[in-house]
């Protein structure tokens, strides 16, 4: 998935996702932490493989994720693709009204926009762009 979305969230904790990601994102879509304090938007088919990899860990490896697993919500997208965000989730990744949904690979996240325009000031560089490519071998 790629790209760059602006949305809102409701009052009641609603988010539209962006019809541009729908037919990959599909229904049911997980919602679980993310890294950067926001929150990752997993297919099903992304989210049986990341479950898959942790059963396939030793249990005391395993165990490590059950905080991740806790806090993730399977979340049934409604007649006009909005899904509801549990405030715990919300709560994490500092989401109030204004978001940006971004594409990641084979997974979308959502930003507060505050976190994702500073992310964008210290990281959209030539310098930093570079070295990602050097660091993947492009």
């Amino acid at each position: 998935m790629t790209g760059r979305y602006d949305h809102t969230i409701d009052p009641k904790g609603r988010l539209f996702l962006p019809s541009k990601l729908r037919a990959e994102l599909g229904n049911p879509v997980y919602l679980a932490v993310g890294t950067d304090f926001c929150l990752d938007i997993y297919p099903q088919e992304a989210w049986d493989a990341l479950a898959e990899k942790v059963a396939a860990l030793p249990t005391s490896q395993a165990a490590r994720m059950d905080v991740f697993f806790a806090n993730a919500s399977r979340c049934e997208p409604d007649s006009q693709w909005r899904i509801l965000i549990p405030q715990t989730l919300r709560d994490y990744a500092g989401l109030s009204e204004d978001v940006v949904v971004t594409g990641n690979g084979p997974k979308a996240k959502i930003w507060s926009r505050k976190r994702w325009e500073e992310k964008v000031a210290k990281e959209l560089n030539p310098a930093n762009v570079a070295g990602i490519m050097a660091s993947l071998g492009l």
